[in-house]
């Protein structure tokens, strides 16, 4: 009976302790099982550099190798405590990656985090305890790991998903996702924690007065102001003028004159075509702006080190802001999406150029864009730059306003307009007739963007249809909803032959009328369900880009009409642009323009097509995300710039593609969402990456100057 009561007090006190000190992996307890699938265990510790003593666990070629580490009874209870703690070395001269799982009392009650685990010295690996994210901090990447914290290399786990109830824990597994050779790795100590510590410390004082990353080093990162000044105001290269016209047309390719840019077709390929008409392959950026440097302050003032105060010369450059009611897919769940917020770029623009800041760097600006290679300024630039008529431009119509919409299930801008609403047709006019003010009757103009990447789509298997199933979910006073069901009559004429078409149950038309109305999803056994969305999702685009086309060319009959911008799109969206725009916009995220759009079908639709977006981002520049597409480092970033022009020019039906964006975005993230990647020709202290500017010059230059074919 005695023997039976101290190892029952034994275990209970092992359950207890395991609070604060679950177990030291390099020597496992007897109160702990360490279940091992496809891992294997050195037979002896061994001594790390700073004395510790630690035990390789080496993860064998499988499919999701693990250890699992449980208690050799009931469960742990870590109530009260906030972080996990695991020390770990990669053995393996490169980086690996390993999974956290925490499992609770059910399937329901778990945590899952994926680090990356870099070669080099030994190191804490800490999980928080509950579900976090960078948006959790305002920004959409968070900063690099590990990091140094007071002397220790502390590598945090800044996004875990699930949820845990503390008091009951069953496991700690570490896995690794399929190596595909054996994988070494070190461990030691695995504890928990009270508080937050190192979750906080991993974003405590990232930035500093200039928006800099205060943690790394990279060639054009500035210390004082002296060498701010200096690095900013270097002279860019010369404009390259042989053998263009006034706005940048090669003089060796004579089109049609008709005093406006427009487009043609010579032989196989198209061109724009300057007003003095000649060819013109449009080399834009977007987002040529000064104030692309604001970042929110308020709530996460903890972040930032050296900001100036809010008042004196100072006081331009601070302002208050909300995005909370803007957010839809796009930085949903983040925090610090309001407030009081400082704009970097345009502070470190002032201490460059002082009072008269705003005008040196548009002066500046442009030069440095035509001595790069560029010739045209990109969507969401400066208007005033377009009028100081030194590269062409453009203006895009946003139209907004209280009409329809409908929800693809994507709405990652927000939700689809209703091209349908009578309202809409009015809001099209108004913002047709605010974007052509002033500029009407200004040749430099290249044309007008509509809205920008509109959920036609949705990225799942079925989400081509999402626009035809989203409108019959909405409700019954909706018009777009209205519109198709009143095709659907036209069609079927009673709700049995519409039934037994689409195999569902309809006992009366107005059974379609019900709000959150279940559509079905095409399928081989009812082809028509496909052939009616496919239809309605022209009509819908027709509608739309009929009614955006009539309001811009009522303002502006000179001008091209230069599409929506395309992200998410479906074959009928791309035809209807196609047959009401002058140019086909496609934003596209890929290494070649050809993988994110289909040309060969833009191609039989006999319409051009202008690249409004790509980029390549990298994170050794200072910002934490690596953009859309992102390359290994900075070098790569200037060799796929070279790669993506050079396939644009080449494809004949491409007459031009745009940057995305001149300004690297801050390293706290953006007002609107959070994004905070490097992706920018110059940085937050309006210092150009050289070398990458330089392989963009020469790639901008061979595009402008290429021999035909």
């Amino acid at each position: 009976m005695k023997r039976a009561w101290l190892f029952t007090v034994a275990m209970l006190f092992a359950a207890r302790s395991a609070a604060t000190d679950v177990v030291n992996l390099a020597a496992p307890v007897a109160s702990v099982r360490m279940g091992m699938q496809q891992v294997t265990r050195a037979a002896t510790t061994e001594t790390a550099q700073d004395g510790v003593a630690q035990r390789r666990y080496t993860f064998q070629p499988a499919a999701q190798p693990q250890i699992a580490v449980t208690p050799v009874q009931g469960s742990w209870s870590w109530q009260g405590q906030g972080e996990l703690r695991l020390r770990v070395q990669d053995a393996m001269p490169w980086a690996v990656t390993l999974v956290v799982d925490i499992d609770g009392a059910d399937a329901k009650s778990h945590l899952h985090a994926v680090v990356g685990l870099p070669a080099g010295p030994a190191q804490t690996l800490v999980v928080p305890l509950h579900a976090t994210s960078p948006l959790a901090f305002g920004m959409q990447a968070g900063p690099p790991m590990p990091f140094d914290d007071q002397g220790r290399r502390l590598l945090v786990a800044t996004t875990v998903e699930g949820t845990l109830d503390l008091s009951v824990v069953r496991a700690v597994r570490l896995s690794m996702p399929a190596p595909q050779a054996a994988q070494s790795v070190f461990f030691g100590k695995l504890d928990v924690v009270a508080g937050e510590t190192a979750l906080h410390r991993a974003y405590a004082g990232v930035v500093d007065r200039y928006g800099q990353y205060t943690r790394a080093r990279w060639p054009e990162k500035i210390a004082d102001d002296a060498a701010l000044r200096v690095a900013a105001q270097q002279a860019p290269p010369a404009a390259p003028t042989a053998g263009e016209d006034g706005y940048g047309g090669r003089l060796d390719v004579r089109l049609q004159k008709t005093g406006w840019f427009h487009t043609q077709k010579s032989g196989n390929r198209w061109w724009l075509v300057t007003p003095e008409g000649h060819a013109f392959f449009s080399l834009g950026v977007n987002a040529v702006a000064a104030d692309g440097g604001r970042s929110y302050v308020q709530g996460r003032e903890f972040m930032f080190t050296g900001l100036p105060p809010d008042g004196s010369a100072w006081a331009p450059f601070w302002g208050t802001g909300d995005n909370r009611n803007a957010q839809q897919g796009a930085g949903a769940d983040r925090c610090c999406d309001h407030g009081r917020w400082f704009d970097f770029y345009a502070a470190n623009l002032y201490r460059v150029d002082g009072r008269d800041w705003v005008a040196t760097w548009r002066t500046r600006t442009l030069a440095r864009l035509k001595g790069w290679g560029f010739n045209t300024l990109g969507n969401w630039s400066d208007p005033a730059l377009g009028v100081m008529r030194r590269l062409p431009y453009t203006r895009s119509v946003n139209v907004e306003g209280v009409f329809g919409n409908v929800a693809t299930g994507y709405d990652w801008w927000g939700r689809m307009p209703d091209p349908f609403d009578p309202r809409f047709a009015q809001a099209a006019d108004a913002a047709a007739m605010k974007a052509t003010q002033g500029v009407r009757d200004d040749s430099w103009l290249l044309g007008y963007f509509a809205d920008n990447e509109l959920a036609w789509a949705a990225p799942e298997p079925q989400g081509r249809w999402a626009l035809a199933i989203g409108t019959l979910h909405g409700e019954a006073r909706s018009d777009a909803k209205q519109a198709f069901i009143a095709e659907l009559k036209k069609k079927y004429g009673t709700p049995d032959r519409l039934a037994a078409a689409w195999g569902i149950s309809l006992p009366a038309w107005d059974a379609l009328q019900a709000t959150n109305f279940q559509a079905p999803e095409p399928g081989e056994t009812h082809p028509a369900i496909a052939a009616d969305y496919s239809a309605w999702l022209r009509r819908y685009a027709d509608q739309y880009f009929h009614v955006v086309s009539q309001a811009i060319h009522r303002h502006d009959p000179h001008h091209l009409f230069l599409g929506g911008r395309f992200a998410a799109s479906t074959p009928e969206a791309i035809a209807a642009c196609a047959e009401y725009c002058d140019v086909a916009s496609f934003n596209v995220y890929a290494d070649v323009p050809g993988h994110g759009f289909d040309a060969a079908a833009m191609h039989k639709f006999g319409k051009p097509v202008l690249i409004t977006e790509f980029h390549f981002g990298s994170d050794d520049r200072g910002p934490f995300g690596k953009g859309v597409v992102s390359v290994w480092d900075e070098a790569q970033r200037g060799k796929a710039y070279g790669t993506f022009v050079a396939a644009a020019a080449a494809n004949p039906d491409i007459v031009g593609a745009h940057w995305f964006d001149y300004v690297d975005q801050p390293v706290t993230g953006r007002l609107l969402d959070g994004e905070n990647s490097h992706i920018g020709l110059v940085g937050i202290t309006d210092i150009p990456f050289a070398g990458f500017v330089e392989t963009v010059r020469k790639a901008n230059l061979e595009v402008r100057h290429a021999a035909l074919p």
